[in-house]
Order: C-alpha cells, then sequence, then structure tokens
C-alpha cells in the first residue's frame, strides 16, 4: 500500500504515523501538515520529526492549510501541548520548506500515480476539500481515501454533537464526505473503542526502543488529559486505530450510508449527519442533505484489542513487525 498521510501531530498522530513507518507492506509517499492540535506549521515541524525518529528521512513533508475554509482557526493544545507533542515537539523556525502547499502535493502526486496511492486523512480535511477543489478528478485519481471524522450516533468530543476534526472545518468535512471519493469514515463510534489502559501504558513505558521511549513521553500529558475525564489512568487512541485499519481492514465492520456535516446550526455546527431511515424512494432521498451522495463506509465496529496488541508490538519492536 502506497500512503499519503494528510495530518496534525499531535500526540496520537505521532502514534499513528510510527506504526505505519513499521509496516512491512506500506510505504508512506508524502505528508501533508494542516491546523488542528496545533499550527500548521508546528504539525509539519512535528511530522518531520516523527518520520526521521521512524527512519523515514526521505519522505517529503508539505506545509497545508492554516485556518479552515469558512471560519476562525482553532488548535487543541490543551490536549497535545503548546507545541502539539507535549513539549517535545519540533522546533519552528529551524525547518525549511518548499513552495508547495499539502494541497497541491496531494494533486499531483494522485495525478502522476492514477488509481495507485491512498489518502490517510487524521486532521481536519482542509487540505483535501483544497485538493477536491483544484482537482475535480480527485476521486477518481485516488485508489481509496480513509478519514478520522464522525460521531455517527454517539456524543461528540469537542462539542456535545460534534467530533474534533468536523468541529475544526465542518464546510471541509461536509464536501469530503460529499465528494464521491471511494471513502472509510472511521469516527468516534470506534475509537472510543481503542482505548489503553495503565497495564498497556506500563507496557510501553519499560520498553527500551527509542520509539517506544518517545511514544511513552508524549503520551504521559495525553494520559493526564484522559485520566482527568474518565477517573481512569487510560489514553484514548483516534489516529492509531484509523492507521491501522488502513493496513487492515479486517480489524472493523462497516455500514454504507451518506454522510454530511451540520454547517448552519448553532449548537450542533459540525455534528455529523447521517440518514439511518430505509430509505424506499428517491423522494425520501430528494428531502434529506443525502440528496445527489453517494454513500461511505462507516467503520461501526472494531476489534480493540487486536489493534491494541499490534499498536504496542509494533512500537516495542519495530523491525519485527
Amino acid at each position: 500500500m502506497r500512503l499519503i498521510v494528510d495530518t496534525d501531530p499531535g500526540i496520537d498522530d505521532a502514534l499513528a504515523l510510527l506504526f505505519l513507518a513499521a509496516q512491512p507492506d506500506t510505504e508512506i509517499v508524502a505528508v501533508g501538515s494542516v491546523h488542528g492540535n496545533a499550527s500548521a506549521q508546528q504539525t509539519a515541524v512535528n511530522a518531520r520529526q516523527v518520520l526521521d525518529l521512524a527512519g523515514l528521512t526521505g519522505v517529503p513533508v508539505a506545509v497545508g492549510a492554516w485556518r479552515p475554509l469558512a471560519q476562525p482557526l482553532q488548535t487543541a493544545e490543551f490536549v497535545h501541548g503548546a507545541d502539539g507533542l507535549a513539549g517535545r515537539g519540533g522546533l519552528l523556525g529551524k525547518q525549511t520548506w518548499g513552495g508547495e502547499s499539502a494541497a497541491e502535493q496531494l494533486v499531483r502526486l494522485a495525478r502522476a500515480n492514477p488509481g495507485e496511492l491512498t489518502l490517510l486523512a487524521l486532521g481536519p480535511l482542509t487540505n483535501v476539500a483544497l485538493a477536491l477543489l483544484l482537482e475535480p478528478d480527485l476521486p477518481r485519481l485516488l485508489r481509496k481515501v480513509v478519514v478520522l471524522v464522525g460521531a455517527v450516533g454517539v456524543p461528540g468530543n469537542l462539542t456535545p454533537y460534534a467530533d474534533a476534526n468536523a468541529f475544526h472545518d465542518p464546510e471541509a468535512a461536509d464536501l469530503v464526505l460529499g465528494g464521491g471519493f471511494t471513502l472509510t469514515a472511521v469516527g468516534l463510534n470506534a475509537t472510543e473503542a481503542a482505548r489503553a489502559d495503565g497495564a498497556w501504558l506500563d507496557a510501553l513505558s519499560e520498553s527500551s526502543e527509542p520509539r517506544a521511549q518517545f511514544a511513552a513521553a508524549v503520551l504521559a500529558h495525553y494520559v493526564d488529559f484522559y485520566t482527568n475525564m474518565f477517573g481512569l489512568r487510560v489514553a484514548t487512541l483516534h489516529d492509531p486505530l484509523a492507521a491501522a485499519i488502513t493496513v487492515d481492514p479486517g480489524l472493523a465492520t462497516y455500514e454504507q450510508m451518506v454522510v454530511g456535516v451540520e454547517l448552519g446550526g448553532v449548537h450542533t455546527r459540525g455534528q455529523t449527519l447521517a440518514d439511518l431511515r430505509p430509505l424506499s424512494s428517491d423522494a425520501h432521498i430528494a428531502n434529506s442533505f443525502a440528496a445527489g451522495r453517494s454513500p461511505v463506509s462507516v467503520v461501526t465496529t472494531v476489534n480493540a484489542d487486536v489493534f491494541l496488541d499490534r499498536l504496542l508490538n509494533t512500537l516495542i519492536n519495530p523491525t519485527q513487525v
């Protein structure tokens, strides 16, 4: 599998990159940064740092969208630390970047490799939406797209209704979900099951492998956030689960449904919309947001135990995966 990763590292994004870098049949072709857990510039620096740690020094990183399409920038340092990586992120100003943006990089690579590349989008979908606007044939040019977005039938995590990636750019998320891609959506209804417990965290921290040590160090900040939330020493590993499902779709079950995002609600902006009615006629569809949209694959259940074992083993023994 040849991957383009669009991401906003971010603590769990960093673990996702480390997981992907160790997969023997997976090639990370390029990475694009996006606003979300920190600024797009900071997440680019962080992505570069994590790729270098994993030995992928030749993988290009392009800086992506610095703000959402239609709302002010909001970032999540309160979850991930001031630099997005719990104080262990790269230093701004020490990197030089080319003139190509993440959206332009995505379009260029898709055009050059039609039908060959999979896109894994782990952050707000601004870059993917911009790329779709630049290249209307992008859904045909990409082999498939996996996005970390949505909360179908469950509460949000940034608001009572919206997951973080949809809330950070609702217009982009809605455009991508309705864009006609061969698309899998990994939402909170799946990722909330991917919760590492104290025993898992202890096993990680006891490893002498440099990648495991880095993961344990940045997770300490993340664990504090979730411990305050749940009253238990745990960490929810959203992004690594999406990465694992991309590599092995058999980890999950799926349901085909039309999905969109609420754009106008005062309290529900960013909420994932899914028309779950057993629609019997085009007339019903015409009276819903689903009109003109193709269904996507929504992850409904995951084998969390297998996923957590694989992630831990990958971080502890990355050369033996």
